[in-house]
């Protein structure tokens, strides 16, 4: 399919209730990215990747949203691949390359789908393969993650986050994820409902730390990115699938791959972040 094609196919998906549009959500974050938030971003990719910096690595970025963890690796010292399948959030990690580093010709940023193979296959091999929080926006998630293997090179690193599979509970979200983005008076009633929700528990939560509840709204989370922005980015995101860390662990163990870090959301609402090894 070609631009216009994929265009046309998005903009229904959105028109139908089917798909959030989180470009929108992160256009508005950029707002408030700084340095702090970036440090935080980077100080996240060491962790998980086991690794003091990216010097000399290739990082493809499947579905970078903001661009933020893209900025991440780049400054990290790798040599950085964006794509996103919704035009805002390309247009987001664009803006992103523009402010901090301007046509730098080892950082690539366009528009794709993970969903398509043929894309994938045309793009090279990675030593960094990133996704975090995508794969289970895009309306098939098992495609997805067969399709992530495509581009890791041998001796890479796949570094994912997929959401935690709650049961009924998810069930229960994927509802309000539907009702939000059915239309205006939907997203009236989910933020009417949940908002506050979001609100009082995080009051307690600080409050039971000792913590100044007011700091929530503007200090950045562990990965660098806003609380409030996580908020409409959670009530809204359709397509909407989950999964459970050993059914992730099993599927690529099946591919050849080894697990070598691994941070779960807990059994609750959240992402369970894997990080697999291609030998």
């Amino acid at each position: 399919m070609d631009e216009r094609g994929v265009t046309r196919a998005f903009e229904r998906e959105v028109a139908d209730g089917s798909r959030f549009e989180f470009g929108k959500n992160w256009s508005r974050f950029l707002s408030v990215l700084n340095e702090e938030r970036i440090r935080r971003a980077e100080a996240a990719l060491r962790e998980m990747l086991e690794a003091r910096d990216l010097a000399g690595r290739s990082f493809l970025d499947v579905g970078s949203g903001s661009g933020l963890s893209s900025l991440a690796a780049r400054r990290l010292g790798a040599r950085v691949h964006s794509f996103d399948y919704d035009p805002q959030s390309v247009a987001c990690t664009a803006e992103v390359r523009r402010r901090y580093f301007p046509d730098d010709p080892d950082w690539r940023v366009e528009r794709g789908s993970v969903l398509d193979r043929a894309y994938l296959e045309g793009l090279g091999s990675f030593d960094v393969v990133y996704s975090w929080g995508v794969l289970h926006h895009t309306g098939d998630m098992r495609r997805a993650l067969e399709n992530v293997l495509v581009p890791l090179a041998e001796g890479g690193l796949l570094f994912i986050a997929l959401y935690n599979d709650q049961g009924g509970a998810s069930a229960r979200w994927r509802k309000v994820k539907r009702l939000y983005c059915s239309g205006a008076a939907g997203r009236i009633l989910v933020c009417g409902a949940f908002i506050p929700y979001f609100i009082a528990g995080g009051l307690c939560g600080d409050l039971l730390r000792g913590r100044n509840p007011l700091s929530r709204y503007t200090r950045s989370t562990t990965r660098g990115m806003s609380v409030i922005h996580d908020w409409f980015d959670w009530l809204g995101g359709l397509p909407f699938e989950v999964a459970r860390p050993e059914e992730i662990f099993r599927f690529y163990r099946e591919r050849g791959l080894i697990l070598k870090n691994l941070t779960t959301a807990g059994g609750g609402l959240g992402n369970n972040q894997f990080v697999f090894a291609r030998p």
